[in-house]
Formats: structure tokens, C-alpha cells, sequence
């Protein structure tokens, strides 16, 4: 499959990372097509690997990762092209943190709204879902870093593009039953808000690679 990564940090690298590892062609994408650090992971990954601006790689992709800063996602997405996106999948990992203030960062949008959410009402016609938000990225693409079994959630308005996600998380390695489909992108709220608790849980144990398990 082509895939586009829209953003150059660690959550971009190791996702893009991975998913050439598993076979498919990757391009990362930033605001300058000269990124460096875009030009030093295509350098380490491979053949499979490319880089861009986010409209290149947006129309090169027949699937989209928003690896973005969650503050500025909805400008990055702009600039891929809301022609680019069209009927696409694009899975939004973003979270809207604002550390302007310090630690803990607190939240730009929540209770009513979501950023994921907005993504949808901005781009209609592209097939959002908000998945894998809620680990850390290493987690993301090895889950046994965590021990024993808890979730990956993902929500969103389109069946067929949660299917495709639920199929990208199990070539990551996460079994079908702990891949949790929590409905429409409006569940996208929980999901972005739990990260207060997700960063109580790094001070307290110290680790990132903690993850949850529902109970039912």
C-alpha cells in the first residue's frame, strides 16, 4: 500500500518506520520538502521510503497518517489538500496538547468537541478515524512492550475505513480482540481527553509504555 506520514517527529518516524518495514511504500511529508530530519529517516529506511511536503505526500497516498502537532493538524492538513484527501482514510493520531504553558500541557479542545471531530467537519469527504492517540509510539507498533493484554481504541463515522485501520493494527501486532471500536468520531472526545491520565501515569511509573485494559 502507499502510505502518507504527515509529520517528522517521533510518532511519525516510528510509525513510517514500521510500515516500511512491513512492505509498504512510505512517503513522509512536512511543510518544506527539504525537512531534514524527513531526508535523514528516508536516508535510514530504505527503498520504500520517500519525502515531500504534506501535499505530496497526501497525493501520493492511498492512506493517511495526521502525525502532526494536534495545534496546528487542521493547518497542516490545508496544506495536503482537501483534493487529496478526498475518499481517503486518514488516521489521526494527533492529540490537541498546547505546552505553551509547561507540563502537564493542557488541552486546546474537549467536553464538547474533539480534534478529531473537527478534522471530519473540515474535510467531509475524507474518511477519518481517530486510532492510536492514546500510547505511546513505541507501544503503537510493538505492543508487547507493555506486558499482558489492554486495548488499542479507534473510533469513527466509516466502517470500511475502521476495518482497514483494525487490519494495520494487527500487522503491528495487535490481536483483533483487544482492537477496540468505540463507534463514531464523536468518541474521539474520551480518547483525546484521557491523555491527562495517560501523563499521570508517566509520572507515577515512570515508563511510557503503559497502556489500559477495559474490563467486561
Amino acid at each position: 500500500m502507499r502510505i502518507g506520514v504527515l509529520g517528522t517527529g517521533m510518532v511519525g518516524n516510528t510509525l513510517a518506520t514500521k510500515l516500511t518495514e512491513l512492505g509498504h511504500e512510505v512517503r513522509m511529508g512536512a511543510r518544506d520538502a527539504a525537512n531534514e530530519k524527513a531526508a535523514e529517516w528516508a536516508a535510514s529506511a530504505g527503498g520504500r521510503a520517500g519525502t515531500g511536503t504534506f501535499a505530496d505526500a497526501a497525493d501520493f497516498a492511498e492512506l493517511v497518517f495526521n502525525c502532526t502537532g494536534g495545534v496546528v493538524s487542521l493547518q497542516a492538513l490545508e496544506q495536503a489538500g482537501e483534493d487529496a484527501l478526498r475518499g481517503k482514510v486518514l488516521i489521526d493520531v494527533a492529540n490537541p496538547l498546547d505546552f505553551s504553558r509547561g507540563m502537564p500541557p493542557t488541552l486546546t479542545v474537549c467536553n464538547d468537541d474533539s480534534l478529531g471531530e473537527q478534522i471530519q467537519r473540515r474535510f467531509p469527504e475524507t474518511r477519518v478515524v481517530k486510532a492510536f492517540n492514546t500510547i505511546n509510539h513505541q507501544v503503537m507498533v510493538q505492543p508487547s512492550l507493555v506486558p499482558g493484554e489492554h486495548d488499542l481504541f479507534m473510533c469513527g463515522n466509516d466502517e470500511g475505513a475502521k476495518a482497514q485501520v483494525r487490519e494495520l493494527a494487527e500487522s503491528f501486532g495487535w490481536p483483533r480482540e483487544r482492537i477496540v471500536d468505540l463507534g463514531d468520531i464523536q468518541s474521539a472526545r474520551g480518547m483525546e481527553m484521557y491523555l491527562p491520565l495517560w501523563l499521570a501515569f508517566l509520572r507515577t511509573f515512570g515508563t511510557p509504555n503503559v497502556n489500559i485494559r477495559v474490563a467486561r
